[in-house]
């Protein structure tokens, strides 16, 4: 069976939602986890601490480096990535998770929000990955893998929330270029999105409800980025998934574990025809 034991994974946004979930799956394998997070202390709002992840990762069975990091900041980045390597070696794959969201018009769209979206998503994957770079052409089977949507140039996803889809497929465009650039030295890059709405805590931070029966928890798309991170790398690159298409190719086919809630139906999540 594949595995990430031993593998050092570098992980933004890993101290819940989605890139936790990710981690923990890696941790279960034996995997090393590198947490690049802002939230050093608990949050008034969200759950969960660099700390608390690390904990987490290690009582499933990696071994976790919490290392608290602003990826607007390449100063930050580049201080994470060397303790990553001073740690554990060197870097075998990167997750560029972390995300900033605002699901607002123009005219409804501060300019400071605007810029928080472009520095965390655009900038913050583009300087991740230009970090975490050297180090993976080393690696036996690097991966960098990102969770953005496929690009789908239709004016419903523009016109709704113009400045986050900006955002969003300037990571999916992060994916295209790195995967074409970095090819012939064998570095695999590629995209994962969740099919249906993931419930997440920062869901709850969304000005209209969503309730759990209606999404899937964030373990489908831990499962799906895992079976992609044990993929060849030099035989697959530059592919955009979606989380469902992904287990179904691996031989999944009963979903209702993922669940977040019984009963009602799903919904797609953006971007997702």
């Amino acid at each position: 069976m594949a595995t990430l034991a031993g593998k050092t994974l570098v992980i933004t946004g890993a101290s819940r939602g989605i890139g936790l979930a990710i981690a923990l799956r890696a941790a279960r394998d034996g995997a090393n986890i590198v947490i690049l997070a802002k939230t050093e202390k608990p949050h008034p709002t969200l759950p969960g601490t660099i700390h608390t992840a690390a904990a987490a990762i290690e009582a499933a069975g990696g071994r976790a480096l919490p290392v608290a990091t602003d990826i607007r900041d390449e100063g930050q980045i580049a201080a994470a990535v060397s303790a990553a390597v001073a740690r554990f070696g060197g870097i075998d794959i990167l997750v560029n998770n972390a995300s900033a969201i605002s699901l607002t018009g123009t005219l409804a769209t501060p300019m400071k929000r605007f810029d928080l979206m472009f520095a965390v998503n655009v900038r913050g994957t583009f300087a991740c990955s230009q970090a975490c770079l050297p180090h993976l052409r080393h690696a036996a089977n690097p991966h960098i893998l990102t969770i953005s949507p496929p690009l789908t140039m239709k004016g419903e996803w523009f016109g709704a929330h113009l400045a986050y889809t900006m955002a969003k497929y300037g990571m999916s465009e992060c994916v295209l270029g790195l995967a074409e650039e970095f090819r012939g030295a064998g570095v695999a890059v590629n995209a994962l999105w969740p099919r249906t709405v993931i419930d997440t805590a920062a869901l709850r931070l969304l000005p209209f409800p969503i309730r759990p029966e209606n999404c899937r928890r964030p373990g489908i798309v831990a499962d799906a980025a895992h079976v992609i991170l044990c993929r060849d790398a030099r035989s697959h690159s530059g592919h955009f998934h979606l989380d469902e298409d992904v287990l179904r190719g691996a031989g999944v086919t009963d979903f209702a574990p993922y669940r977040a809630a019984p009963g009602g139906d799903l919904i797609p999540d953006l971007f997702v025809a």
